[in-house]
């Protein structure tokens, strides 16, 4: 999706996921080379970066706007947590209530939707309200 959209990939370590040639082969991701992708070595190492983004929003089920409420900028950035258990709560706390936003969904009694479901889900959302980059 990155790829495909133009948008740069933060990666931010440690990951629950190793990337090499052969994991990236295995999960047919042949665009891998085409990202403008950037690892960091932990969120402070993100933070400081000089590619780092202006704003970041924090899309979690610990929100209480929806993220249809979002008014996107170009150089925003989207923050999402693992799959698993989400972001942490010093990261809720860092970012702040007023840029966490959540993704409705009708069965409540479901957690949450997956993490790539739910990146496209935002990042399409944002490309709606600021235009794919050119090129």
């Amino acid at each position: 999706m990155c790829a495909v959209t133009r948008s740069r990939l933060h990666l931010i370590h440690p990951l629950g996921f190793e990337i090499t040639d052969k994991n990236l082969k295995r999960a047919g991701m042949d665009y891998w080379h085409s990202l403008d992708v950037h690892h960091h070595a932990n969120w402070q190492d993100f933070k400081t970066s000089a590619v780092a983004p202006r704003r970041l929003w924090l899309f979690t089920t610990h929100a209480e706007r929806s993220f249809w409420v979002g008014t996107y900028a170009d150089g925003d950035g989207l923050v999402f947590g693992n799959e698993g258990c989400g972001a942490p709560g010093w990261l809720h706390d860092e970012i702040g209530a007023e840029w966490r936003l959540t993704i409705p969904h009708a069965n409540t009694a479901l957690r949450s939707l997956n993490l790539s479901t739910a990146a496209g889900i935002a990042c399409y959302e944002v490309l709606r309200q600021i235009g794919l980059p050119e090129g």
